[in-house]
């Protein structure tokens, strides 16, 4: 059977579907109340365990083990002593509307209702009541925001300084003790520490320690049993900064960065990672790691190389083994759970500062509160700096293909930060300012309508922003360029500001700064040469993105008699040879 009731001491055997065992004491230090009735609880938990239920890890057992230790202890100090057979309607209702959490609740009911199917130990009544709706529904969560800028950047800094000091220092302590003969009659020197955790591992240090205790240990070592572990056996604090490193930089969801284990890591070539890992409302699945990441993961295998080396069996292939001195209530001193939310905090507790001006730098939100991590929050910010940093061309970009548009979009795309959303809307601003420049006119200056320039002075003026000189200068053809004259070359209009406009010649076709004159038709004829050859040889799908605008107005511009008469266009016609040579074009613009 996968999963049977202990009785001494009182507990759960599981064995669940990876071949992995469970084995687990209800209590461990107190005396378990209202025993009876926590072993009916226990044996319909049984029922809950794969391949009878959907339970199947050691989380999803640890969740009605809480649930029977608040309803037993709560019954306790109510008075009750009974067993299943004796709840009533009124005491579960007194119990759950007290403010229980609703996973609680929802363990409890499934452990009476799976005990009830099995020995129909419950009023029908009660029966009824069970399998009724929850009394506590829990917190309804919105889409979670991404952190700001700065929150991000204390964070990622933050960790990486964690990580990174960790790391030196675990290389500095295995070099000193790969090199030393022995630990050496000095049991005070660090090296001698050093050769001790490397060659031994830690487990004979605490056994030490708790044979001779506390004391004689500092008198002998000079320092603690921590003090004497690290750093060649890293910390909690460091493996939390592990992770969070790990999941801001791949974006896995927690439980997927949860249960990674070295099976789950294929190298494709030397410098890149295949990660598998489970998603808890999905399936499997698989992502190719970043060169951040890969190397992120390469620093972790080794920098927990020499605590997997001893730690038992079955937990080596674990991703995020760990060791606890002091060990947990169960009595384990290596783990892969992660870390606790108390612990999170405290670690978040410890890292506050901030300089001279009260201006935070390392872990504290712009808030001026302590900036907790959140898992799920890491991973919104990350998903929003992927979606912003490149595109990847697909109809319908998304960040997770088992997301609909609709979740994608209400979770994670509208999730700006206030600096995100101001550039958004510049984007915005700047493209319709596009359109309304492309609707513009081009201005064409003939031969018989200089005066007409003349004439107009004030208003062309007004629109090129031109001076005296500026304009003097058009005129002359001091500002030609490939395909017109340029009203101002450092206007950064297409590319920096003060700095040459790098836009390809035909881009000048709609631009709001060109001026046509007559001597411009051989170099417009010659582009009109360039998108036939191109219309040739490209597909309509292919050709309209890419140069239908800028034919549609060079076909506007040099219409017979319109801006420039049928004559000229025939006199510059002789000027041209129908090549890509004749315009200044980059290798991969050439006519094939």
């Amino acid at each position: 059977m996968p999963a049977i009731v202990t009785l001494d001491p009182l507990g759960l055997h599981c064995i669940f579907s990876d071949g992995s065992e469970y084995r687990r004491a209800l209590r461990v230090r107190r005396p378990v109340e209202v025993p009876g009735l926590a072993r009916t609880l226990l044996g319909g938990a049984t029922d809950l365990v794969h391949p009878h239920g959907q339970v199947d890890s050691c989380g999803g057992i640890d969740l009605y083990f809480t649930a029977v230790r608040g309803f037993t202890d709560w019954l306790a100090e109510f008075g009750f002593t009974g067993e299943a057979s004796d709840l009533t309607r009124s005491l579960l209702a007194r119990y759950w509307r007290q403010g229980v959490r609703s996973s609680q609740e929802s363990a409890l009911r499934a452990m009476l209702r799976c005990a009830d199917d099995q020995e129909q130990i419950l009023a029908p009544d009660v029966r009824a009541f069970v399998d009724g709706r929850l009394f506590n529904t829990g917190e309804k969560y919105g889409s979670h925001q991404p952190y700001s800028e700065a929150e991000w950047a204390r964070l990622i800094g933050t960790c990486r300084d964690e990580v990174d000091a960790a790391y030196r220092a675990f290389r500095t302590a295995r070099d000193r003790a790969a090199a030393a003969d022995g630990p050496g009659s000095i049991w005070r020197d660090r090296v001698a520490h050093h050769w001790l955790v490397l060659h031994q591992g830690p487990d004979p240090l605490v056994h030490e320690m708790l044979t001779f205790g506390n004391f004689p240990f500092r008198q002998k070592y000079g320092v603690g049993l921590r003090a004497v572990i690290d750093p060649l056996i890293p910390n909690l604090d460091v493996i939390i900064a592990y992770r969070l490193l790990f999941g801001a930089y791949t974006g896995v969801v927690p439980d997927g960065i949860t249960d990674l284990g070295l099976d789950d890591i294929e190298w494709a070539g030397d410098e890149k990672i295949l990660l598998s890992y489970v998603k808890g409302r999905t399936a499997s699945e698989s992502l190719a790691l970043s060169r951040q990441a890969t190397r992120l993961l390469e620093q972790w295998l080794d920098h927990s190389a020499v605590a997997r080396r001893f730690a038992p069996e079955a937990l080596r292939n674990e991703l995020w083994v760990r060791f606890t001195p002091g060990g947990t209530d169960a009595g384990e001193r290596w783990l892969a759970k992660p870390a606790t939310r108390l612990s999170i905090h405290a670690w978040v507790d410890r890292r506050q500062a901030v300089d001279e001006q009260g201006r935070p730098l390392r872990m504290t939100g712009d808030d001026g509160l302590p900036l907790v991590p959140h898992m799920h929050r890491i991973r919104t910010t990350h998903d929003a700096l992927q979606e912003r940093s490149h595109w990847r061309g697909s109809r319908r970009t998304t960040v997770d293909p088992n997301r609909t548009p609709g979740v994608e979009g209400d979770h994670y795309l509208t999730n700006t930060t206030p600096v995100q959303l101001t550039a958004v809307e510049d984007i915005i601003a700047q493209a319709q300012e596009d359109l309304v420049r492309r609707a513009q006119p081009p201005l064409v200056l003939a031969t018989t309508e200089l005066a007409d320039l003349v004439s107009k002075y004030p208003e062309h003026m007004e629109r090129l922003g031109l001076d005296d000189d500026a304009l003097a200068q058009l005129l002359s053809g001091e500002r030609d360029v490939f395909t017109a004259a340029c009203g101002d070359q450092l206007s950064g209009l297409y590319g920096p500001k003060g700095r040459p406009c790098p836009a390809r010649p035909w881009v000048c076709l709609l631009c709001p700064l060109a001026v046509f004159a007559p001597r411009h038709l051989p170099n417009l004829l010659r582009l009109r040469s360039f998108f036939s050859r191109q219309w040739q040889q490209m597909t309509t799908a292919e050709f309209m993105p890419v140069f239908g605008p800028y034919a549609h107005r060079l076909d506007e511009l040099l219409a017979p008699d319109r801006y420039f008469s049928e004559r000229a266009l025939r006199e510059a016609a002789t000027e041209i040879t129908d090549s890509d040579a004749e315009l200044p074009l980059r290798p991969e613009e050439l006519t094939t």
